[in-house]
């Protein structure tokens, strides 16, 4: 008989016999894993719901904070639109106080039916968070303060309110109508004679 080399050999179990296809690749199935692995991975996995909840928990409490924020906002400026519009009559009042101040003969009862009718105006705005703006003599704001043109004045700083025009007004901090004013400039230099 003649020597066959390795790979010439047959099994002799498997002489003459073909092995089935299916038979011939073997699948290899992943190992389970350990219980430690397994408790390793659900504590991953609940630390990233724990992280999860605890998110969507502070934005649930942040969308809370801000709307009663919005809430109380709305509550503080719902007026704003009327009281706008109050203003003029306010205006008016103190127009006619200022000028009854000025004639002698309408001083009387006008001018003191007048003056209390504005202070209880005054009053009542106040009572819904409206106060006026201070302007005389202070420097010139433009957040608070609507420049309507300006004069020249020696014994005022430049940009120095001079004369209020039409009284300004906050609504709880918040502008509600500026101030109308006139502002302080540097006097011009005299002009030169030619020589």
């Amino acid at each position: 008989m003649a020597k066959k080399n390795k790979h010439e050999q047959e099994e002799p179990s498997l002489q003459g016999e073909e092995l089935p296809a299916e038979t011939a690749e073997v699948e290899v199935l992943p190992a389970e894993p350990t219980p430690d692995e397994t408790l390793a991975a659900l504590r991953q996995e609940a630390d990233q719901n724990r992280d999860l909840y605890l998110r969507a928990r502070a934005d649930l409490e942040n969308y809370r904070k801000r709307a009663q924020r919005d809430k109380e906002d709305l509550a503080r400026f719902a007026n704003e639109n009327i009281l706008r519009e109050i203003l003029p009559v306010l205006d008016n009042l103190e127009r006619a106080v200022e000028h009854a101040g000025k004639d002698d003969n309408a001083r009387g009862s006008l001018l003191e039916g007048v003056q209390m009718t504005v202070d209880m105006f005054g009053r009542l705005i106040e009572r819904f968070g409206v106060v006026p703006i201070t302007t005389v003599g202070e420097t010139f704001d433009p957040s608070r303060h609507e420049a309507v043109g300006q004069i020249e004045s020696a014994e005022h700083p430049p940009n120095t309110v001079v004369q209020e025009l039409q009284r300004g007004y906050l609504l709880n901090d918040r502008l509600l109508r500026p101030a109308m004013v006139m502002v302080a400039k540097a006097p011009s230099p005299p002009p030169e004679a030619a020589e």
